[in-house]
C-alpha cells in the first residue's frame, strides 16, 4: 500500500499536490523490472521517527511517498531535493490514510508460520490439510491429490515443502507462460520463476517474464490472469486504460481474479 505526492520542483522541496493509491496493484506486479545485469545500489540508511514511520532518502525518487510494507513497517521516502521537515508534514497530513492501511494490514489473512501434520494450507486454489501419505516406505505427505516426499514427518515441514513447491512451479509456470504467449502472439524471450516477496510477477521490455512460485497455490484462473497481465505489459509498459483494455481482451475474468487476490493473497504468503 503506497501513497504518493506530486513531483518535487527542481529548486524547492515543497510539493504541489498529492495522490492516494489505496490499491496494492503496483506492489503486486510492478511496472517494469530492472534490466538484466543492472543492480540497484543499497538503500540509504533509514531514520526512525515518532509514530512508527521510517524516513528514507532516495536519490531516484521525484516525489514524497508513504508506504506500508507487508511486514507492517511504514516508510516515508524523501526525494533527493526534498526535506525531512516537509516529509514529516506529508506524513502528518496523511496520518488517517496510514491508520487505515495499518488496520487493513492487521486484518489480512496470513499463512501459518509453522507447518506440521494437520496444518491447513492454500494449495491450487483450495484449502488442504497436510496429511500423512499412506503408501510407500519413505516419509511422504499429501496436499489434496499431490504427494510430496519429506525427510521426516515431525517438526516444521514448511522449508522442505516450499522447496518442493518451488521445484514444481519451475516446471509448470514457464510451460503455461509459453503456451499463453503463443496464443496471444507475444514475443517472450525468457521465463523465470523466483521467490518474490512483494510481487506476483514482473516483465521487462526485452520480453523477460518473472513469476512468483506461489502462483501454483492459486486457482488456475488467477495463475493465468497474472501471466496474461505480464504478457500485456509487452504491449503497454504501464497501467493505463490501453493496458487494461489489452488485459480485458485476453482475460475477460480479470476482475474476479483481482478480487480473489485481494481476499486470499495473504494465505499464499503475499
Amino acid at each position: 500500500m503506497r501513497l504518493t505526492q506530486g513531483r518535487v520542483p527542481a529548486r524547492t522541496p515543497l510539493p504541489t499536490d498529492s495522490r492516494l493509491n489505496d490499491d496494492t496493484q503496483l506492489d503486486w506486479f510492478g511496472q517494469l523490472a530492472p534490466a538484466p545485469g543492472v543492480h540497484k545500489s543499497p538503500p540509504a540508511p533509514a531514520a526512525a521517527a515518532p509514530g512508527g514511520v521510517v524516513f528514507r532518502r532516495s536519490e531516484r525518487a521525484r516525489s514524497y511517498r508513504l508506504s506500508l510494507g507487508r511486514d507492517g513497517v511504514a516508510v516515508a521516502t524523501v526525494p533527493a531535493r526534498g526535506s525531512l521537515r516537509e516529509a514529516e508534514r506529508f506524513v502528518e497530513r496523511n496520518r488517517d490514510w496510514l491508520e487505515r492501511a495499518r488496520e487493513r494490514h492487521r486484518r489480512r489473512p496470513r499463512v501459518a508460520e509453522v507447518w506440521t501434520l494437520g496444518t491447513r494450507l492454500l494449495w491450487r486454489g483450495e484449502f488442504a490439510e497436510i496429511r500423512r501419505a499412506t503408501d510407500g516406505e519413505r516419509p511422504s505427505v499429501c496436499l489434496g491429490a499431490d504427494v510430496f516426499r519429506v525427510p521426516r514427518l515431525e517438526g516444521d515441514l514448511r522449508p522442505v515443502l516450499e522447496a518442493r513447491f518451488l521445484r514444481q512451479a519451475k516446471i509448470e509456470l514457464p510451460a503455461r507462460t509459453w503456451e499463453l504467449a503463443a496464443h496471444a502472439r507475444m514475443n517472450v524471450t525468457q521465463v523465470s520463476v523466483r521467490d518474490q516477496r512483494s510481487r506476483w510477477g514482473s516483465c521487462t521490455a526485452a520480453g523477460v517474464i518473472s513469476l512468483n512460485w506461489r502462483l501454483i497455490l492459486t486457482p488456475e484462473s488467477v495463475r493465468d490472469y497474472i501471466i496474461q497481465h505480464e504478457l500485456m505489459h509487452l504491449r503497454e509498459m504501464n497501467h493505463s486504460a490501453r493496458f487494461w483494455a489489452c488485459v480485458e481482451e485476453v482475460c475477460p475474468g480479470w476482475r474476479e481474479a483481482e478480487a480473489w487476490i485481494k481476499r486470499n493473497g495473504g494465505y499464499a504468503g503475499l
